[in-house]
């Protein structure tokens, strides 16, 4: 879970409860969900938070929860915004692989060093999260008084985002005193070492100038020049991304933390070349001749509607109306009463602009169970009856999974979302093939991170990507996992046919088909089961080295060395045996 940390008196003066101590301070932000990990060297709170709660990553998101917490805050707050005075323009050499672009202008900073270093946590925080290790948003942050715009038409100043040559221009980075072309910064730069690999593949890449010059090279620096101090008073927030919405919503983040220290914020116009280059849904956005504009930042608020008697059902308890709209203000958002067509009571929630996490009105019920106190629900009992039990098939999956500890093996729990390349280029196969394991997948429509774009169809390719993050560690490795599948299948209502596998490799220096085999047997032996295994093919193991997992007469797996092509893949020096069938073959 993502952690940050928090000065605990920078935190008590930023929510006006100097009176608290620190075991009081614990109870209140574990009753926010953060939970208290320990203390840095400088006896900063390190807190755990729940990774949806992106608006916590900062002391002023931090603080600003606990107001309403404490009722000294309530409802939705959105800052006003002057007039924009800057403008983005957008060139068609931007590379397509990173389109999009957002910003503001910040006037009246006051930075000390505490809320300097809580800007460059919330953004190195921002950056690990809801940017993707800056693959999908990545954030530039400079002095406004170190840029000259360019004159626009309108006479506001400019600055373009573009594409450039890898050594077309030089500018000088951070923490470097000398100039660097964008390629050099990759191959000699620390922090461009770091990223290269985000931009290293581009045949042009981004770069953002003002009429001086190139400034900063998004994702992975930013110039010199702009370098934020404490004696910066005015600054220029830029975003990059490859999703306009991500990167406005870390744009509202990083507004929102530093109107809580005072500052006003100013809006900017970004300029893309056509129509087609912006999301069809951006606010704030007004087609002109040869392209399209939006207004940044987007500080519209979302609604919600919440049924009244889903919020008591969910909670366990009955609720006033005008209760609901008290813990909505408390929570930092705002509810009326409403009817829905049947004429029953419905409330219209709104949602802040810092809020990426509420996405059903369950999040919202969340949010009101928060405010009423966890602490203070009635424990009840179901109103049912029928006495709880363990299922079927969750007393055979916990059976095997002792079974496969007392053959040795580390019991997994790997995550059921997966990508095309993890689950079959890497493992030499392809979808919809004849061999296990390649099932037609299940893909996700609308995928939040290029690392999990469909469900796994089988759990060979999880205990292989564990096997490829441990080289570090000690042979022989011997893993398993019963694990959850997924493949299309039209006959099933859904169309998707769900299964549990049970996979196991073992890894060392001498291990072989015999290896996995035996404990296969061994595994059989113990649930009575008949197990046969006829010499078979499959891509992912070698030639010869392979059978079919036969159980009871019915082909459910398959078992072999797996083949060097797919260790090479995986960094693999040792030899692997695996086994992987269906579960349900052991009743």
């Amino acid at each position: 879970m993502p952690t940050v940390d928090i000065d605990p008196d920078e935190l008590r003066e930023l929510t006006g409860a100097e009176e608290k101590g620190d075991e009081e301070l614990k109870d209140d932000l574990f009753g926010l969900g953060l939970e208290f990990e320990g203390r840095t060297e400088d006896g900063a709170f390190e807190l755990e938070f729940a990774p949806d709660r992106l608006d916590r990553l900062s002391v002023e998101g931090v603080a600003r929860s606990l107001r309403y917490h404490y009722g000294d805050a309530r409802g939705v707050h959105v800052p006003s915004t002057n007039s924009a005075d800057w403008t983005i323009k957008v060139d068609e050499s931007v590379p397509d692989e990173r389109p999009y672009v957002t910003g503001a202008v910040i006037r009246d900073v006051d930075l000390d060093e505490e809320s300097l270093d809580s800007l460059i946590q919330l953004q190195e925080k921002l950056h690990a999260t809801m940017g993707r290790k800056r693959a999908k948003g990545a954030i530039g942050i400079h002095d406004l008084t170190m840029l000259k715009g360019s004159p626009a038409t309108e006479g506001n100043p400019t600055i373009e985002y573009v594409g450039v040559e890898p050594e077309e221009d030089t500018f000088v980075p951070l923490d470097s005193d000398q100039e660097m072309t964008p390629a050099d910064v990759l191959e000699e730069h620390p922090t461009g070492q770091t990223y290269a690999d985000l931009v290293g593949d581009y045949e042009r890449y981004p770069a953002i100038y003002d009429d001086l010059g190139l400034f900063s090279f998004p994702p992975v620096i930013n110039g010199r020049r702009t370098e934020v101090s404490t004696d910066s008073h005015a600054l220029f927030v830029e975003m990059t991304g490859t999703d306009q919405w991500t990167i406005d919503k870390m744009l509202n983040i990083v507004c929102y933390a530093l109107a809580a220290r005072g500052a006003t914020i100013e809006d900017v116009a970004v300029e893309y070349p056509d129509s087609e280059s912006a999301n069809a849904d951006s606010n704030g956005s007004r087609t002109q001749s040869g392209g399209r504009e939006i207004v940044r930042p987007d500080l519209s608020t979302k609604t919600k509607t919440v049924a009244h008697d889903r919020i008591e059902t969910i909670l366990g308890i009955d609720l006033d109306p005008d209760e609901v709209i008290d813990l909505a203000e408390r929570s930092g958002l705002e509810a009326t009463k409403a009817e829905n067509e049947d004429g029953n009571l419905v409330y219209e929630v709104t949602i802040p602009p810092y809020r990426v996490d509420v996405l059903h009105p369950l999040d919202v019920i969340d949010d009101l169970g928060r405010a009423y106190g966890f602490n203070d629900l009635e424990p009840t009992y179901p109103d049912v009856g029928t006495v709880g039990g363990r299922h079927e098939r969750s007393r055979l999956e916990r059976a095997t999974r002792t079974q496969l500890v007392g053959l040795g093996f580390e019991d997994l729990l790997n995550f059921h979302m997966i990508n095309e390349t993890e689950n079959f280029e890497r493992l030499e196969i392809e979808p919809g093939a004849d061999a296990y394991g390649a099932g037609e997948p299940t893909t996700i429509k609308e995928v939040y991170s290029e690392d999990y774009t469909m469900l796994r169809t089988w759990v060979m390719p999880s205990l292989l990507m564990v096997l490829e993050r441990n080289t570090h560690r000690s042979y022989p490795q011997h893993l398993s996992e019963i694990g959850f599948t997924a493949r299309l299948d039209e006959s099933e209502n859904t169309g998707v046919f769900e299964n549990r596998h049970v996979g196991a490799v073992l890894a060392s220096h001498d291990a072989g088909y015999e290896d996995a085999k035996a404990r296969l047997q061994a595994l059989c032996r113990q649930f009575d089961v008949d197990l046969e295994t006829p010499p078979t093919d499959h891509p992912t193991f070698i030639d010869g080295r392979t059978a079919a997992v036969v159980i009871d007469g019915e082909e459910v797996g398959v078992i072999g060395e797996v083949h060097p092509k797919v260790l090479v893949e995986h960094d693999l020096e040792v030899p692997v045996a695996a086994f992987e069938f269906d579960l349900q073959a052991l009743q």
